[in-house]
């Protein structure tokens, strides 16, 4: 029996195919691959359980819903912020604008990424959320113009 957390050739395929359709069913991936539907629907299940596979998701276009506008801000908290790390992290993950948060090391302490539908709705998400959180002392933001690459899928090595 396979060790837990060791990744054989056909566990990485399957993870290849999934991140770019992963609505295709175990039978589809399993033709794809030549394994029955019952082999690859265990695989798949897993590498589910063994949580290489977070959930499965359905990626939505931001210009139809309108929020076509990516703005990329980087937050220093102040001193006495950095105190209350908990209340920063909270408030971010209750704001449904914001896409990613990151940790950062150096001299700026997170990098966002904000969906809104233009610069004025990204104004009014900086003064009245962003720049309300208790502890925020600096925002540095950019928008982007174009995407160059957008990828979901991590390289399987």
């Amino acid at each position: 029996d396979k060790e837990a957390n060791v990744l054989d050739r056909t566990d990485k395929k399957i993870l290849a195919i999934l991140q770019h359709d992963a609505g295709l069913s175990a039978a589809q991936i399993g033709d794809e691959i030549g394994l029955s539907q019952t082999a690859c629907w265990r695989r798949m299940q897993r590498l589910e359980q063994e949580g290489y596979i977070r959930k499965r998701v359905v990626l939505v276009d931001p210009e139809k819903l309108g929020l076509g506008t990516l703005v990329l801000a980087s937050v220093k908290l102040t001193a006495h912020g950095r105190a209350n790390l908990e209340t920063f992290i909270e408030a971010i993950k209750s704001l449904p604008n914001v896409l990613e948060c990151f940790v950062l090391m150096g001299d700026q302490d997170f990098f966002l990424k904000v969906a809104v539908r233009d610069v004025y709705e990204y104004e009014r998400f900086f003064f009245q959320e962003l720049s309300a959180i208790d502890g925020v002392g600096e925002i540095k933001s950019s928008m982007a113009l174009s995407k160059i690459k957008y990828e979901t899928a991590y390289p399987i090595p």
